[in-house]
């Protein structure tokens, strides 16, 4: 563990006590800015640069002048990802195990940990300026008094606008949060484009010499399918082939661009996904929620590239490290739990100013009913649609499983990071297995600054993450394992082993059983040679199974989540 004083804290002891300056001190090089950006139920294919058709040209441009991790991962789901990326803990660890709920533990509990510190409150004492624009989602959404000890300007942040909630219409988002206050949105108002504005307008205000870390953290593409309709139209007729054939052209861009050996196996279709022939029904619904997921990725796109061009116009993009990355793969789900929506006929008309807080609005801001998945079209707000999992499952290609799931489909993530003055092989690969968990490392590596062992005179858990600065340098990364539990699935990455255990119910919170650990409930992979997860070894490596078991259920019980104190909940 570093000293806990930082260097800007230790040189103003030092002038306390009269000690000189050495000149050589003062012109130390400036920390790099710090700027997160991430996109929102994404697949691993999607984006241009890992083999999509989506057009995303400054993401490529990006990577094409900086690096691609082909094996970084989140935790398969939004707020546990977004939790574990701010503190550099496993989500358990800060108290985000599953879902902005308390479920009875240290573990899930549902909201952020005050044993934890946020990159915000570590970059702050190296005496970082902190801007937050988008999604936060690691503290529960409550109307009337909310306790805001968990908010981002409680958390390190000096300036936020956006979402304390975890979704919400594009266009009139439930706990729209302008500092410390909901505000209501203002007209035109669509979030992809604002939460880009406001991160452009922070950037600009920042006129001292100090360096800022900015976290961008976007909706989209995130279910509903909303779009301006300028933005969908550019991609019509785009997916007229259908899911299918996007999975294998996919696949076969991935293997040309190297992201993909030739060796690997496209997985086959999932079960429960139609083939895409003439008899898919409401085939013109279907297309139109690609057409508009391919829009909302499209205009992130365009949001990204406006907040790089004012870091050159500023003169701050050669010192910046950007990083890019999704927080969980693509989400397969239908919005059939969406139930009890009141009848057009009762709803009334938002009056001027008024907060929106439902998550599935009831009517728009000018009037028009909400409909949902087939009874309404995809791109306008009173569309509230979801691609499903037939378009997931392309989003996807060619791993397993989606978000929720442990399989590789719900766990890897592109990651991009650009820094012109240090990374000078651009447009290369580093395939070492990664983790959220590493930013916060890296961070606090690059910032020259150190991770506190106390935080408002509470104890903080050690950093669980490697600084990602050696790999930059192509250079290995030392580390046992990376480990995963979400509802009740497990998995561990120990060098090119995978061992994942897939829970028997989609949402499996509780283990009444310990032998449902046991190790026949295990798959093991060789990922090197098979990173789509085709083919099962674990009956010829029972040793290796049993000894990633054994570690999984030490970092289980070490994390909180072993054992779980309560019963599944409705």
């Amino acid at each position: 563990m570093k000293n806990t004083i930082s260097f800007i804290g230790l040189t103003a002891l030092l002038s306390l006590f009269g000690c000189q300056e050495n000149p050589a001190e003062k012109k130390q090089e400036r920390p790099p800015n710090i700027v997160l950006i991430m996109g929102d139920d994404m697949g691993y294919s999607d984006i241009g640069c890992y083999g999509g058709e989506i057009r995303t040209p400054r993401l490529d441009q990006l990577a094409a002048n900086g690096l691609r991790f082909t094996q970084f991962y989140n935790t398969a789901r939004c707020c546990p990802t977004r939790a574990s990326l701010l503190t550099g803990l496993y989500p358990q660890q800060a108290g985000v195990g599953h879902m902005v709920d308390d479920r009875g533990t240290p573990a899930f509990k549902g909201d952020l940990s005050n044993q934890a510190v946020t990159i915000a409150e570590a970059l702050k004492g190296a005496g970082y300026s902190t801007y937050m624009s988008g999604k936060w989602h690691v503290t529960p959404y409550v109307i009337n008094n909310p306790d805001k000890h968990n908010w981002p300007r409680q958390r390190g942040f000096d300036k936020f606008f956006g979402m304390i909630s975890g979704a919400g219409s594009l266009y009139d988002p439930r706990s729209l949060t302008l500092d410390n206050e909901y505000v209501a949105p203002k007209e035109g108002f669509y979030s992809t484009n604002d939460f880009t504005d406001y991160a452009v307008q922070c950037v600009e205000e920042h006129t001292a010499d100090n360096p800022f870390f900015m976290y961008v953290s976007y909706q989209a593409a995130h279910w509903p399918l909303q779009a301006p309709e300028k933005d969908v139209a550019k991609y019509k007729g785009h997916y007229d082939e259908g899911w299918d054939v996007l999975r294998k052209n996919r696949f076969e861009r991935m293997k040309k661009m190297g992201l993909a050996k030739a060796e690997w196996e496209m997985t086959p279709r999932d079960s429960f996904v139609q083939a895409w022939n003439e008899d898919i029904p409401d085939k013109e619904w279907e297309l139109a929620n690609m057409e508009t997921y391919a829009a909302m990725t499209t205009v992130m796109d365009e949001g990204i590239g406006q907040i790089v061009d004012v870091l050159a116009a500023i003169g701050q993009l050669e010192n910046t490290i950007i990083f890019y990355l999704q927080d969980n793969g693509a989400c397969a789900e239908e919005l059939d739990w969406i139930k009890n929506r009141p009848k057009a006929k009762d709803l009334v008309r938002m009056k001027a100013g008024e907060l929106q807080t439902e998550m599935v609005p009831f009517i728009t801001r000018d009037g028009k009913p909400i409909k949902l998945m087939k009874e309404a079209w995809p791109g306008p707000a009173e569309g509230y649609t979801a691609y499903g999992l037939n378009w997931a499952n392309a989003s996807n290609a060619p791993f397993r499983e989606y978000k929720h799931w442990v399989h590789e489909g719900g766990i890897s993530t592109p990651l991009i990071v650009h820094w012109p003055a240090k990374i000078k092989e651009g447009g290369t690969f580093r395939s070492a297995p990664t983790h959220l968990i590493d930013i916060m490392a890296t961070c606090v590596d690059v910032s020259g600054g150190t991770y506190p062992m106390n935080y408002n005179n509470q104890p903080i858990q050690p950093m669980e993450g490697k600084s990602l600065l050696p790999a930059f340098a192509n250079q290995d990364l030392e580390r046992e394992a990376i480990y995963w539990e979400h509802e009740g699935n497990r998995a561990v990455r120990m060098g090119k082993w995978k061992l994942v255990s897939k829970a028997s119910k989609k949402h499996s919170y509780a283990w009444d059983k310990m032998d449902e650990l046991a190790i026949e409930n295990w798959e093991l992979f060789d990922m090197e040679k098979d990173r789509t997860e085709m083919y099962d070894v674990a009956a010829e490596h029972l040793e290796m199974v049993q000894k990633m078991a054994d570690m999984w259920l030490v970092w289980g019980k070490r994390t909180g989540i072993v054992p779980r104190p309560y019963a599944e909940k409705s």
